[in-house]
């Protein structure tokens, strides 16, 4: 039963990636080496979800921590350089709500890396 959630989060991530590729998130340079970044740590998933060992756990404890300090500088601090968004009246409350959430849907992805890498 557990594989099946493994299985549909994984679905989900590759959903949300070609959402994104159809409505043009991708144009900046920056926005792709997030999605390289995604790509790498969605072979992790695959490895962790499958039971394949692709590289070895130190790789892949290195690949983590790149992947969550990538994620969070990302999400906090260079995307708002690359977006044409207007500022809000609550964008600390915003970003700190949308940080939340982020957290929760890619907490998954990090505590399968953590378990494939250690």
């Amino acid at each position: 039963m557990i594989q099946i959630f493994w299985y549909v989060y994984a679905a989900f991530l590759a959903t949300s990636t070609i959402g994104f590729f159809i409505h043009g998130a991708y144009r900046s340079p920056v926005f792709l080496i997030d999605l390289a970044f995604s790509v790498i740590a969605w072979v992790g998933l695959f490895g962790f979800v499958t039971h394949h060992q692709i590289f070895t756990p130190f790789v892949w404890q290195v690949i983590l921590a790149a992947v969550v300090l990538w994620d969070l500088l990302f999400f906090f601090f260079i995307k708002a350089y690359f977006t044409a968004e207007e500022p809000e009246a609550d964008t600390a409350s915003m970003t700190i709500i949308s940080g939340v959430f982020m957290v929760v849907l890619l907490g998954p992805l990090y505590y399968a890396l953590f378990h494939y890498a250690f």
